[in-house]
Formats: structure tokens, sequence, C-alpha cells
């Protein structure tokens, strides 16, 4: 019985893929016709148009005429025939208007309407219903027990190859678009069919399925190469990428994993340097390390960690060699020049995270090795020429390299050492940029820079000593970082706007890490003091005092220097002054806490205001109360 409605099943479908893949064709044939048809009435429009009307155009007669007449020598006495120039005059409103075209568009249109609705919509209509009769039966077939498992998975099998199979009569035809899509459906009809009869049915082992996935990931890579189509190599890609996720559940087997995702890499990666396909290298990475990443999470223990680490470095150095390959080939495209930086920070996360806290040593000697490869392969992108893609790949690995050669030393540091390191480096980038002329050197370097200051934030120690500890020296060398950085930056006259403007960022930030290290050494020397003082209202009143002195500090030397930033910043934080004595130390502090308080902010209200007045008042162009204003 089973083998009864397997058979009609089978015809059914069969019958009705039949009609819609003649529904399509004819879809595709209309449109062919309708073309055509619109080809020819343009150009017959066009021959009419040109042609003399019925009681003969003498200019159109003059205009074809000269080359008729032009090789007889005996045409200038007869040129005497000029009253043909005066008809000319005469008839030209009779024969202007040009009937005969005007009303053929509304007929035209009416055509046109009539072959959208019969030849288009009823052909697209008539398709989805088919496609909708195909799904309901088989519903209907399936849940009468019609066909059981083995019958549903060979019906799943047999439609996947009938598709592909359509796929190549339709390409043969030159439906190519249309072609792609009918083999991606088929593909992915043979997929599930697999994974039913594993999964769902235990029809077969994992392995037969395994290895069906295989052939239809496989198959499809085939005719993408044979098509020269990367639509359809995505595709497979993706369907390779997916095989292990539907059969080998939650990673219990990583060797079979990773060697297949090595395999599958490999494969595809050959194909896209050969076809010059631009994104399935960045697909294939993204996968991988999205496999990797899950498995690590989930299944990873140190006692895996030699084989993980291999395969770790086996993925990098398949993608990094394919990046050298493609430079080495006339240069990596725009797309792919992000495929050498992110090939290089997923290898370098996935070693710190395995390697920082018991292997610091192997660690920095694979990022040395790391910034040597990329270095090398710098080096080996031919120089001969002026190609872009050439110029662009030589410095996206030089790039890598120096980032992971000065990234090798705050490795073996801790706490606030890293915090010295990665400023020293950030400034070490922005010198080699402005040598160099590199601007995104530059913009690297103040990033960094910047970004240490969250590094700062997350290693706090407590030191003992008053300005003489480590914590101080990580607050000193980062502001003294960014000063340099800014300064350096300052010097020269030809950067742009936006990379000036990211180094006066620069140079608040510096201003404002060097207030908060003083203010640190000061909170911590105020609460140890044995002066007889009142530790918490010490601090406060010493907060506000360093405060205010700063402040009117950055003002000063900003109006002396004409720096409008800085005497708008150094404003900004006289104001917090303000408001915190008024709020806070007016409320809290004791009396002399509190004549302290407002005896320093008063005078540093008072020297600000006056040396305002005295400083941008006197310029020429400035005059009175609008000075604060002055640039």
């Amino acid at each position: 019985m089973e083998f009864i409605g397997v058979i009609v099943v089978l015809g059914f479908v069969g019958v009705l893929l039949v009609g819609s893949a003649l529904g399509i064709v004819s879809l595709f044939r209309t449109r062919d016709l309708e073309k055509q048809t619109r080809s020819l009435a343009a150009r017959l429009g066009a021959l009419e148009a040109g042609r003399p009307g019925p009681l003969g155009d003498p200019e159109a007669a003059a205009a074809t005429a000269p080359p008729i007449e032009a090789p007889p020598v005996a045409a200038p006495p007869i040129e005497t025939s000029e009253p043909a120039t005066e008809p000319s005059v005469t008839p030209a409103p009779a024969s202007d208007p040009g009937p005969p075209v005007a009303p053929e568009a509304p007929r035209a249109e009416r055509l046109d309407l009539e072959a959208l609705i019969g030849g288009r919509w009823l052909n697209r209509i008539g398709i989805v219903a088919v496609m909708l009769a195909v799904s309901f039966f088989l519903k209907y077939a399936f849940d009468n027990d019609w066909v059981g498992p083995t019958g549903r998975v060979a019906i799943g099998l047999l439609a996947g190859v009938g598709l592909m199979v359509l796929s190549q009569w339709l390409l043969g035809r030159g439906y190519r678009y249309f072609s792609d899509g009918i083999a991606a459906l088929g593909a992915g009809v043979l997929f599930l069919s697999l994974y039913a009869a594993w999964s769902f049915y235990q029809l077969i082992p994992m392995g037969a399925a395994f290895a069906g996935m295989v052939l239809v990931t496989a198959a499809l890579a085939g005719l993408a190469m044979g098509r020269d189509s990367e639509r359809l190599a995505l595709l497979a890609l993706i369907a390779g990428l997916t095989t292990p996720v539907l059969l080998i559940p939650e990673g219990d087997r990583p060797n079979v994993v990773f060697n297949y995702l090595t395999v599958l890499a490999a494969g595809f990666l050959t194909v896209a340097w050969r076809k010059r396909w631009l994104w399935v290298a960045p697909v294939a990475l993204a996968g991988i390390a999205l496999h990797f990443a899950a498995w690590y999470t989930d299944r990873y223990s140190p006692q895996q960690l030699q084989p993980t680490c291999l395969y770790a470095t086996l993925f990098f150095l398949l993608f990094g060699a394919f990046c050298v390959a493609r430079s080495r080939g006339g240069g990596l495209a725009r797309a792919e020049l992000l495929l050498v930086p992110a090939n290089a920070l997923l290898y370098g996360l996935a070693l710190f995270e395995m390697l920082y806290a018991d292997h610091r040593w192997w660690l920095t000697a694979t990022v040395l090795a790391v910034a040597a490869l990329h270095l090398a392969a710098a080096r080996s992108v031919p120089g001969n020429g002026a190609a872009d893609a050439s110029r662009a790949a030589r410095f996206v690995f030089a790039g890598v390299a120096l980032t992971f050669a000065t990234s090798a030393f705050p490795i073996r540091l801790e706490g606030n050492w890293i915090v010295i390191a990665l400023a020293l480096e950030g400034a070490l980038l922005v010198w080699a940029g402005l040598r160099a002329d590199v601007r995104a050197l530059r913009i690297v370097g103040a990033a960094l820079m910047l970004l240490d200051i969250l590094v700062l934030l997350e290693h706090h120690e407590v030191a003992e000593r008053f300005l003489l500890n480590r914590r101080f020296a990580a607050f000193a060398v980062l502001t003294a970082a960014l000063a340099a950085g800014v300064r350096w930056v300052g010097a020269r006259t030809d950067l742009d706007t936006q990379e000036r403007n990211l180094f006066k960022v620069a140079a608040a930030a510096a201003f404002l890490v060097g207030v908060w290290g003083l203010s640190e050494e000061l909170w911590n020397a105020l609460g140890r003091q044995t002066w007889g003082l009142d530790p918490d209202l010490a601090r406060q009143m010493g907060l506000s005092l360093l405060w205010a002195v700063a402040a009117g500090l950055l003002i000063l030397t900003g109006v002396r220097r004409e720096i409008r930033g800085r005497r708008l910043l150094g404003l900004a934080l006289l104001c917090f002054v303000a408001l915190k004595v008024f709020v806070v130390d007016l409320s809290i502090l004791d009396k002399a806490y509190r004549i302290a308080s407002f005896l320093v902010l008063g005078i540093v209200l008072l020297v600000v205001s006056f040396w305002y007045q005295r400083s941008l008042t006197d310029r020429p162009g400035d005059s009175g109360e609008g000075a604060g204003d002055a640039p």
C-alpha cells in the first residue's frame, strides 16, 4: 500500500512540477515576445516617422537626395530646381502633425494591458496555485498515512534531484537567475530530507546523512563553479557550514567537526581565489568563527588546549594564505581588506582566552610570530606599479604587524603596568604616523590612548605612599602620552579638521586624567592624615580646592595662549566646583572647612575675572562685555 501511495504521490507531484515548469517557461517566453514586439513597434514607428507623407515631403526628399545626386557632375545645373524649397514652406504644416503615430498609442496601451493580465498575472497566479496544490496534497497524503516515513524521505530526495535537473534545463534555455533559485531550492529539499531520515525517522545512521549532505554541498558547489555563480557558491558554503549543526549537536565530536571545517574552508578558499569571488572568504571566516566560539563556550576544557590551539592556528594560516595569494595576484578588493585584520584579531582573541592565564610566555611568542608573518606578507606584496589595491594590501599587513608587535609587551605586564604600556604604545603610533605621514596610524594611536582610560578604570590599585606609587605613575604616563600626541599633532598645519578635533578631545582627556590622578592621591592622603582633621570633611575641602585651582590655571593659560577650547573646559570645571561648594560644602562642612572652600573659590573667581577683563577686552575688535566670546 505504501509503495502504491508513493507512486501516486510521485506521479501527482511530477505532473504538477512539469506544469509549473511549463508555466514558468511560458511566462519568460511571454516576456521575450513582449520585448520583441515593443522593439519591432519602435522600429516601425521610427521608419514611419522618417518616411515621406502621402503628398510627398520635399524636405525629406531634399534630405535623402544629396547621397543620390552627389555623384553626377551635372548636379549643379540641375540644382536650379530650387522651387522644391518653395513648396517645402507650404506643405510643412500639413505634413507636420503626423496623425498616423498618435492614434497608435492608445491601441498599444490596450494591447499591453491585455498582455499584462493574460500573459503575466494569470501565469503567476497559476504557478502559485499549483505550488499550493502540491503542498496541500502532500500534507493530505501524509496525514492519511498514504505514505510512510520511507516514502516521505524518498519523495523528498526525488523532488530535490528533480529540482536540480530542472535547474539545469532552465539554465540551458537562458533563465540563469531563476535557475540558480531552483537549484538552491532543490539543495534545501535534499538537506531537509536527509536530516529527517536521520533525526525524525531514524532510517539511516548519522554517518550516511553526513555523507549525503556533503555530496549535496559538493554538487551545489560544482554547479556554482560550472556556472561561475557566486550566489550558488555562497549557498553551498552556507549549506556546508550548517551540516555540523544539524548532524553533530552540541559539538560532541570536535575533531570530526574541525577536520570537516578545515577541508571545507580549504576547498572554498581555493575556488574563491581562482574565480576571484569576493564574499566567499568573509562568509567562511564568519561561519568558522561562530562554530569555534559556540564549541569553546559549551564544550572546551583545559585538557583540550593543544588540539584547540592547533585548529585555531590552522584556520588562521588558511585565511592568511588566501589573503596573501589574493594580494600578490593584483591586490585585495575593498570587501576583502577587512579580512586581514579580522582573521588576525579572531586568532589573537582565541589565543588570549586560552593562554593568558597559565601560558603567557607562549602567548607572547605567538603574538610576535603573527606580527612577523604579517610583516613578511607586507614585504611580499609586489610594489611595482601604482595599483591602489596593492598599496592598500601592504598598508593593512604592515598595520596588523605593528599592532601585534606592540601588543606583545603589555601581555607580560599586569595592573597599572598595562596602562603604562598601552599609553606608550599609543604615543608611539601617533609619532610613527606623523613621521610616515599615515593618517590611520595617528588615529589608531589616539584611539588606543583614549581606550586606555577604560583600562585605567579596571586596574585600580590602592597606593600607600603619596605620589610615589605605580597607580599615580600610570596616571602621569597616560597624561604625558596624551599631551605629547596633542603637541606633536599641533605642530603640523596640513592635517584635516576631523583629525584635529580628535586630538582636541585627547587634549581634554589629558587634563581630566591628570586632575583625576591628583584627586585620587589627595583623597587617599587626606584620609590617612594625622593632623587631627576629620578625614571626610578634609577630603571634600581638598577636592574643592584642587579643582578650583586646576580650573583657574586652565582658564589663565587658555586666555594667555588664546586657546578657546581650553578656556571653555576650565570654565565648565569652575562652574562645577562652584556648584559643589554652594550645594555640598555649604551643607556638610564645618566652619573652618567651609571658610577655606569659599575663600579659595572666591579668590580663583576674582583672579579669573580680572584676567579676562585685562587680557581680552584690550584686544583689537574686542570691547567690554563681549570679550568673553573672543576666540
